[in-house]
């Protein structure tokens, strides 16, 4: 698939979900990025902000199997995958998929569940993969994980492990709307909820191909270098217990080349690279002291980035 086809379906999608989501434009942009680099999303913020109806959105307008899971501190890791069980007609075991074996799931108040049912999630999201009693099955193309959370401080929460919060390409916050959004909603949902008329813009096999094209966004050496730098960083900041592992870095190329390709450019600027870092980084960067600023991840990038030299067009060499 050719880049600007990528541009296009994207913006497809993304005229589709304005259809249900008022006001949230950089925030649909970034759910798009994650999508189509094949990355999942947490989508963090309190109750009531539209996460769920996002995701649910995003499932609507593509023409893929969906299935969407309540995490409760009850739910066991066999609720997720399946199970085994005896079928005595056959007098042998069968296996009976859980809601895993989907092309898009919706983790619905993840750190809701305890770690035990979370870290179930470990192997699908990072391999597209699930072992369950010594056999390994596949996970069918494409596979996104939507999980949504409330925040950490909220009753009745467990936080994400650091090996979960790894797995997820971008960390976004939803926000409260503004009071002409607020009311574009009231106005919107006044009479039912415009997500029951919305129909699917994207197949599978479209959305695969444009999974597999992304990656001709080139990128320069100076580049390469100028990310790099930003992650050491990270490991070597005084304030930074744990700094961005290489999984972090090449999901925030992964990142970087697909909004390239959503601003109908076959390179990678730097600004790319500063618009993704945040979304992109700060999730994965253990804090010391965390607890004196809840931000102080996005912080130390923000820092990071005005100190660290930018690469002048003259050095960027495409292609």
């Amino acid at each position: 698939m050719e880049l600007q086809q990528i541009r296009k379906m994207a913006q497809q999608v993304k005229e589709n979900i304005s259809k249900v989501i008022v006001g949230k434009d950089e925030v649909v942009e970034q759910l798009l990025i994650s999508l189509l680099s094949s990355g999942h999303v947490l989508l963090e913020d309190v109750p009531g902000t539209g996460k769920t109806l996002l995701a649910k959105t995003l499932a609507a307008s593509l023409q893929c199997g969906f299935k969407r899971i309540q995490f409760t501190p009850d739910l066991l890791p066999s609720d997720l995958s399946g199970i085994n069980f005896f079928n005595q007609k056959q007098s042998e075991f069968e296996f009976r998929p859980g809601p895993i074996f989907t092309n898009i799931l919706l983790a619905d108040e993840i750190n809701r569940a305890t770690p035990r049912t979370q870290s179930s999630l470990l192997e699908c999201m990072e391999e597209r993969q699930i072992s369950i009693d010594g056999v390994t099955r596949k996970l069918d193309r494409p596979f996104l994980v939507i999980a949504t959370q409330n925040p950490v401080e909220n009753m009745g929460t467990f936080p994400l492990p650091e090996a979960q919060l790894d797995r997820f390409l971008l960390k976004i916050r939803m926000g409260y709307p503004n009071a002409a959004d607020g009311i574009s909603i009231l106005k919107r949902f006044k009479e039912q909820s415009p997500l029951e008329t919305i129909q699917g813009v994207v197949g599978i096999d479209e959305l695969v191909d444009a999974q597999d094209s992304y990656t001709r966004v080139s990128v320069s050496d100076d580049l390469y270098v100028y990310l790099i730098e930003l992650v050491e960083r990270t490991r070597n900041h005084p304030d930074v217990a744990i700094g961005v592992s290489p999984r972090g870095s090449q999901s925030l190329l992964r990142a970087v080349q697909v909004k390239a390709t959503l601003q109908g450019r076959d390179f990678v600027s730097p600004d790319d690279i500063k618009q993704m870092a945040k979304p992109v980084l700060a999730h994965r960067m253990v804090m010391r002291q965390s607890s004196q600023a809840k931000n102080k991840a996005e912080a130390v990038l923000d820092a990071l980035l005005k100190e660290i030299p930018v690469p002048s067009e003259q050095q960027l060499v495409r292609g």
